[in-house]
């Protein structure tokens, strides 16, 4: 999966919108919140960071399935967030399940007033 796809199927997603929050990094957000990381766009793989459980022992189970490809996200993966290469070993289906979870996650966690 290339990184134009991954942009175009999170911002498929109702009320999602990309940001910049910080100087050439890109997010997906729904309403205020981030649900996927999508970085620069430099580098050699394409990865993508994602709300995989509550917290990084919910997220470990992906993380060991796929060692090669999902890693623990910097800064919040304490929060549940991998990194999650997605020109690997990993399908595209299942990418885009994981995008579709996390996304669902983020929602879950949003006061009923800003849900889509």
């Amino acid at each position: 999966m290339t990184r134009d796809d991954l942009v175009t199927y999170c911002l498929a997603k109702p009320d999602a919108w990309l940001d910049e929050p910080w100087e050439g990094d890109e997010v997906a957000k729904v309403a205020d919140k981030v649900f996927a990381f999508l970085g620069s766009g430099g580098g050699d793989d394409v990865r993508i960071g994602l709300k995989c459980g509550r917290t990084a022992d919910d997220a470990a189970e992906l993380r060991a399935r796929y060692p090669d490809d999902v890693t623990v996200s910097a800064y919040v993966g304490r929060y549940g967030w991998n990194s999650v290469r997605a020109d690997g070993g990993i399908g595209d289906d299942e990418i885009r399940e994981l995008v579709d979870a996390s996304y669902d996650a983020v929602v879950a966690a949003l006061p009923r007033r800003k849900r889509p």
